[in-house]
């Protein structure tokens, strides 16, 4: 019952990310938009104060790295342009495609592995699975802005 409660949830959250993205899209980008989420996230970790949700070593790294590995996917789809002399996070269709992607797979392995992974321990590592994708994802967001964000300044003292 928890693992289709939770997949409800994780569906909402897709969604709700979709709606920010294609929001944000349309304003310009900043330093502080970018970094801010996973740190907002990070308050997550606070999970594993209570044993519940504590994950053995293994566990830990296995969902780190599937985490960092679907980040990969999301570093491919996220560009930013130059508009109306502002930095913009570009759209792509591709982006609303592989979230859901993402999240098919998310939740077919969490079906999967309830089986023999306490929903605790599961929740835990779906977590870090979740914090494994962002942070990669949005450093290389950052480092991106900060490249697109020196061409343009760069570009506008030639001019």
């Amino acid at each position: 019952m928890l693992t289709v409660v939770s997949s409800f949830i994780a569906v909402a959250m897709a969604l709700f990310v979709l709606f920010i993205r294609f929001k944000s899209a349309k304003k310009p980008a900043s330093a502080k938009k970018i970094i801010l989420p996973p740190i907002f996230m990070s308050t997550g970790a606070l999970m594993f104060i209570h044993p519940f949700f504590r994950v053995t070593a293994a566990e830990f790294f296995e969902a780190l790295f599937v985490g960092m590995f679907f980040s990969i996917f999301l570093i491919k789809t996220s560009n930013f342009e130059i508009r109306d002399n502002n930095i913009y996070l570009k759209r792509s269709k591709a982006f609303a495609f592989i979230l859901i992607g993402l999240l098919i797979i998310r939740i077919i392995m969490k079906s999967f592995l309830s089986t023999t992974i306490d929903v605790g321990e599961l929740s835990g590592m779906f977590w870090i699975l979740a914090f494994g994708m962002i942070v990669p994802w949005r450093i290389a967001m950052y480092r991106a802005f900060l490249r697109v964000q020196k061409e343009h300044h760069l570009s506008n003292n030639h001019k």
